[in-house]
């Protein structure tokens, strides 16, 4: 019994030295522990990023641009592309991947058609590893290469715009830039207007990489889908845009204009069925324009005294105040008094006892002031405004102008004598289209619009409808002005404009040009003919404008215009004569 208990005190300090090292031992891991909890935890970016070989990913992912169509009035199911997107790829290598790099270079040299050594020189490049062997690359010559499957060459996918009209709509899509920070970026057009909701929405995706370039799988991901733009359907028909627009260069051309535009739109609802400029440019390559002015859509952007065309504005205040009648007479002396001014007929001319149809048909410039005086400058501007002028329409277009209408709040009496026949007051096409679209369609305006719907990535499609602004004059009175205006077309200066078998209304109108410090150019004018039809059921309204051509008048250059586009829309339509 003695002997067991003194196996038992021989034991005990073993046991106690035991118990020492396993408590210094556990420590021990407790502190490592915690270092690495502190390495991993608190200071965890700081070592990963330190680590051999490994660095940070961060990438944009870019979405596809939204597309735009022309329509077409005929078969409203085709569409035709104004502004699409191409594939096309940056190549590049990792060299620290690249396994076997004659062999390598000699096939991307070939398919890329570049040099072999060049491409070497990339391929062995030390201490790199991201080297661009070529950028904008076909689907196609991606496609081909990647059956290679060459190790350590890589592909990253992008979208190259590309508008396949070229110049044609040129203003009225813009081009695809780059902005500051040399990303995508609209400018001008509808790219412009549109710019965000065509861009989408960019995605990303950020993470680690290896030595060897390969995901660190441990590291989480993080990622961002991007989403695709908004397709956009025009309002334009590409039929009667190339007509129209085609027209318009031979015009320009013909009669030696500085510039001119065209706008055609449909009056009962305000869509915009063709809109061209000239000159133009190609928005596939707009960085070799050398006038950044071409970019302007004049149709919107440039605001000019229209001339007599406005005396149509001026004789529909007029009836729809009950102010005059057609059959309304005044006395014509060639000239009219206002305090120290004197205005003038055109060229002097003198047309003694004349009616309101005269006025409109000889284009008098004392009959229109003789109008706008029995309205008043107070109700007279109520009506100006109505129609649109002074104000943006806000179409869906980049860089609009409201034009200028601003001296009708003077109360000086030659401003309302002046403005009554289109001088001293500015406007753009679209606001003589949009407003001449008014008289045509009973009296109601409605806000010009030139995309008919959006469809968006997720299926959904929005369809635009059209927008009654208000009812400017009355249906009668816009009836008996019609008629007026048909008269011009069958009587007066614009013969040029008829087309057999149809009722075509409307307007000449030749003004001067005001140079710097607002005097008028010598011998430079702004032609201009605003006219619709058919005059019983009109499908269509026109403004067709040349800047400065050599001919004196707008009969002989913006009236024949006008007819043959007529001409060619009462055709295409199917518009029966009546």
């Amino acid at each position: 019994m003695y002997n067991g208990g003194s196996t038992r005190k021989k034991e005990e300090p073993r046991d106690r030295r035991l118990a020492l090292l396993r408590f210094g031992m556990g420590l021990f891991l407790s502190l490592v522990i915690i270092k690495l909890g502190v390495l991993q935890i608190v200071n965890y970016d700081f070592y990963v990023k330190a680590a051999e070989g490994r660095h940070s990913l961060y990438k944009k992912l870019w979405p596809e641009r939204g597309r735009i169509y022309f329509s077409d009035l005929k078969s409203p199911g085709d569409l035709f592309p104004l502004a699409i997107n191409r594939s096309v790829y940056t190549i590049f290598v990792d060299p620290a991947r690249i396994k076997e790099p004659q062999k390598t270079a000699r096939a991307l040299a070939k398919k890329l058609e570049l040099s072999e050594k060049d491409v070497l020189t990339k391929l062995t490049e030390t201490g790199s590893r991201y080297e661009i062997i070529k950028k904008r690359v076909s689907a196609e010559t991606a496609d081909e290469l990647k059956l290679e499957k060459l190790t350590g060459v890589e592909y990253e996918k992008e979208f190259f715009r590309f508008y396949p009209e070229h110049d044609m709509a040129a203003q009225v899509v813009g081009y695809l830039g780059l902005d500051e920070a040399s990303e995508p970026k609209g400018f001008y057009g509808l790219e412009g207007y549109f710019n965000e909701l065509l861009a989408g929405q960019t995605g990303f995706i950020s993470t680690e990489r290896d030595a060897k370039g390969g995901w660190l799988t441990l590291i989480p991901r993080q990622m961002k889908n991007s989403v695709d733009g908004v397709d956009m359907i025009l309002t334009l028909d590409r039929v009667i845009e190339a007509y129209a627009c085609q027209k318009l260069k031979e015009g320009v051309k013909k009669h030696q204009a500085k510039s001119g535009s065209v706008v055609i739109i449909n009056p009962k609802n305000g869509a915009i069925l063709a809109l061209c400029n000239e000159p133009g440019f190609d928005p596939n390559n707009y960085n070799e324009v050398k006038d950044l002015g071409v970019f302007n859509n004049s149709v919107i952007f440039t605001a000019y005294e229209p001339g007599s065309v406005f005396k149509a504005i001026t004789l529909a205040a007029a009836l729809d105040a009950d102010k005059v009648t057609p059959e309304t007479t005044y006395i014509d002396t060639g000239i009219v008094k206002i305090g120290p001014d004197t205005i003038h007929n055109a060229a002097n001319k003198v047309y003694g006892e004349q009616n309101m149809i005269g006025v409109l048909k000889e284009s008098i410039n004392t009959g229109a002031v003789f109008a706008a005086q029995r309205v008043g400058l107070n109700l007279f501007r109520k009506y100006v405004q109505d129609f649109g002028f002074g104000v943006l329409s806000n179409v869906e277009l980049d860089k609009e102008s409201g034009g200028d209408i601003d001296m009708l709040s003077d109360k000086r009496d030659i401003y309302l004598a002046t403005a009554s026949f289109g001088q001293g007051i500015t406007a753009t096409p679209l606001q003589l289209a949009a407003a001449f679209g008014s008289i045509a369609n009973k009296g109601r305006l409605y806000k010009p619009y030139i995309v008919s719907q959006f469809n968006y990535p997720d299926g959904n499609k929005e369809k635009v409808p059209p927008q009654m602004i208000r009812q400017v004059i009355g249906e009668r009175s816009a009836k008996i002005l019609s008629g007026m205006l048909t008269v011009v077309v069958r009587e007066g200066h614009g013969k040029a404009a008829g087309v057999p078998g149809y009722y075509i209304a409307g307007k000449t109108g030749t003004a001067q040009i005001a140079g710097p410090g607002g005097r008028y150019i010598e011998g430079a004018t702004n032609q201009t003919f605003v006219g619709f039809g058919p005059v019983d059921d009109p499908q269509f309204v026109m403004v067709v404008k040349y800047e400065d051509p050599k001919a004196m008048y707008a009969e002989y250059t913006a009236v024949p215009t006008f007819g043959e586009i007529a001409k060619f829309l009462l055709q295409y339509l199917e518009i029966p004569p009546g």
